[in-house]
């Protein structure tokens, strides 16, 4: 895209692992890029393409990537260095020196065979068992039972990651609360399993919304911590890690007790004030006692989340969306299915949270102009994938428009 690759002169070296790029995490929907466009795209581009998977390659040598990556410049022959060179580059660094080599090694005799990579890549780890539930007698057997039930409704294997989730995210409560819900919808399920899976993983997203406490929780895990640990390749070696945080005021105010919540967002100067004063970027060192027991203490207040405004707010929000399935429902089997994938829209806090919030909203307020139509679930269905396409919603707004152009209806205006 930015010329640096030119079909006349370049040798192309890359590794054909998949790390996310910035714009593929931001894209509402499944933003991943194809990676057989990618190696199509580079064997336009380049007079020479060499790529295979370096950092798979790397590990297998007990190297990092970079020892890969060296190799594979120096097997191109895009250089005018012998092989000698390179590798005493790599003993004058004095670190790691024979893993190095290995990994080095490697590279340059792939480099070498002027092939790309026909293997597939790294394969998926299989999934591992999951770990038996420990703790306090009375409340393993209280999961038990929980489990027992979950594995009892229609898609139980959906059920039973559901409840995990819910109750990894509160307690033993709200995961009763959750198979309470989700029974309500597999009772009526017509036999054919939709209902219920969809029910199950979009009732468990969402009851576990993402707020401040999760996000603390999340980075003082121990699993967290391990698994950084690992990716680095750190060993028993100090690894510094710093997270960044931008809370808005608004989400400050939401931890708060709902009433006192309600009571300072219903005074819109005091909530700018406090806006002002919070609503900034912070670095927090959670490798420092302070900065991981700040996080840690944030952490703690999940015991005080049920009563706090952010909970109300979206406990009224599951509430309504869920009277709408049930309402649906008996008429409309499919359509009720297509409300409950939209809460797929829904994710992430802050900002993210804000525009998905808005675009559910909005198909839900162009619903009852569908409502009456046989195709009305293909239309929520294209809604919905419209609303995935971009964060600003501009190809929403253009499918509701269609929507009401076949109407003669016009939707409720939405709120600001």
């Amino acid at each position: 895209m930015r010329g640096f690759v030119t079909p006349d002169r370049t040798t192309l070296i890359a590794s054909s692992h998949r790390t996310l790029a910035l714009s593929e995490k931001m894209a509402p929907g499944d933003g991943i890029a194809s990676s057989d466009e990618v190696r199509a795209a580079a064997e336009i581009a380049a007079d020479h393409l060499i790529l295979f998977d370096m950092d798979r390659l790397a590990v297998e040598n007990g190297s990092v990537i970079s020892s890969a990556l060296f190799g594979a410049l120096a097997g191109s022959g895009a250089l005018p260095f012998p092989r000698a060179a390179f590798e005493e580059a790599i003993r004058a660094s004095g670190k790691g020196v024979e893993a190095s080599l290995r990994a080095f090694g490697a590279a340059y005799a792939r480099a070498q065979a002027k092939s790309d990579e026909t293997a597939p890549s790294r394969p998926v780890a299989p999934i591992t068992q999951t770990q038996p539930a420990q703790g306090p007698a009375r409340q393993v057997q209280h999961w038990q039972e929980l489990a027992a039930q979950a594995e009892a409704l229609p898609g139980a294997d959906m059920a039973l990651r559901g409840l995990r989730r819910v109750v990894a995210f509160q307690d033993l409560a709200y995961g009763r609360e959750y198979l309470s819900h989700l029974t309500a919808f597999a009772r009526q399920d017509s036999g054919d399993g939709r209902l219920a899976e969809a029910a199950a993983k979009h009732i468990a997203n969402a009851m576990c919304y993402d707020d401040i406490i999760r996000v603390a929780d999340l980075k003082t895990r121990k699993s967290r911590f391990d698994r950084i640990q690992t990716e680095m390749k750190a060993e028993e070696k100090p690894v510094l890690l710093t997270e960044f945080f931008h809370p808005r005021g608004e989400e400050i105010i939401s931890l708060l007790p709902a009433r006192l919540g309600a009571w300072i967002e219903s005074r819109p100067k005091l909530a700018a004030w406090i806006d002002r004063r919070l609503n900034k970027g912070r670095r927090i060192r959670t490798h420092r006692l302070r900065g991981f027991v700040l996080l840690y203490l944030i952490a703690g207040l999940r015991r005080t989340r049920r009563y706090s405004l952010r909970h109300k707010i979206e406990q009224a929000h599951l509430q309504n969306w869920l009277s709408l399935c049930q309402q649906t429902l008996p008429q409309k089997y499919d359509l009720a299915i297509e409300i409950l994938l939209c809460r797929r829209l829904i994710k992430g806090y802050s900002d993210t949270h804000s525009r998905g919030l808005s675009k559910f909203s909005r198909i839900m307020e162009t619903l009852p102009l569908l409502a009456h139509r046989d195709d009305a679930a293909e239309w929520v269905a294209r809604l919905r994938t419209a609303a995935l396409q971009d964060a600003e919603g501009k190809d929403l707004e253009g499918a509701i428009e269609t929507v009401i152009s076949f109407s003669s209806t016009v939707p409720a205006t939405p709120p600001p």
